[in-house]
């Protein structure tokens, strides 16, 4: 390689990472404006600060676990199986409505969730029960086939509403940006990078009737409560997040 071709290679890998590190550094952060409107960080992108266990009141512990590294919050793999391991982690604080946004990047055949109105009431053995925001890989892990009509698929209401997010999913391995929006009328929306993918209305006949269809139909008034947890879930797959924020809904 030449001295004229070798100085471009090194202008651009520079510039490529003075990139990179603007990026990052803008990650897990509030603008100006955001601040103004009410948003607060969950996730400070450096400690576990406002989260902990699902079962106990400190932060899970241990390797492979939950692991706060380079402004992101992953769970590191271990067998699959469901909050086994680590367990899910939940926020300190409880939320009545609320517009919460998080970005999460998949590894092949991940399986996570965001779940939201968590009480931690149920003791359930497996994951806390709480409406779910399906994080998943819906070309390779077989939960995508299970349930109603692709109801446990990304972004769906996990076993109760299927979302319609054709176009909108990113590939595996670069970041999604989710949000859920709980308005304090009860209506409630999934978006997936900026398009809304589903609907529907807590504590509605329409809602109850999908409870009674699924899994959940065991728990009394599943999803009803006026205010809980955010939960981010241990499935035994590796899944990561970031900029976690949220304004509560007046």
């Amino acid at each position: 390689m030449n001295i004229k071709k070798l100085y471009k290679a090194s202008v651009m890998t520079a510039l490529l990472i003075a990139i990179g590190s603007l990026a990052n550094a803008q990650n897990n952060t509030l603008t100006a404006k955001e601040k103004k409107e009410g948003w607060k960080l969950l996730f400070d992108g450096k400690t576990s600060k406002g989260w902990r266990s699902a079962k106990s009141e400190s932060f899970p512990t241990g390797s492979p676990g939950w692991v706060v590294k380079d402004g992101t919050m992953t769970i590191q793999a271990t067998n699959g199986a469901e909050s086994q391991n680590a367990g899910d982690i939940v926020t300190v604080d409880e939320y009545g409505p609320f517009e919460m946004s998080f970005d999460f990047k998949l590894t092949r055949g991940a399986n996570s969730g965001v779940k939201y109105f968590v009480t931690l009431q149920e003791k359930s053995g497996g994951s806390a029960i709480g409406l779910e925001y399906q994080v998943l890989d819906d070309d390779v892990h077989p939960d995508a086939k299970l349930g109603r009509d692709g109801n446990r698929t990304l972004a769906s209401l996990y076993d109760l509403k299927t979302s319609d997010k054709k176009g909108a999913v990113r590939p595996i391995g670069e970041w999604n940006t989710g949000k859920i929006i709980v308005y304090p009328n009860n209506h409630v929306e999934h978006w997936l990078n900026g398009k809304k993918v589903l609907e529907y209305e807590r504590k509605s006949p329409e809602y109850r009737d999908l409870v009674k269809m699924s899994k959940h139909k065991v728990w009394k008034d599943f999803g009803e409560a006026d205010k809980g947890h955010i939960l981010l879930q241990d499935h035994g797959n590796e899944v990561s997040y970031r900029n976690i924020k949220i304004k509560t809904l007046k």
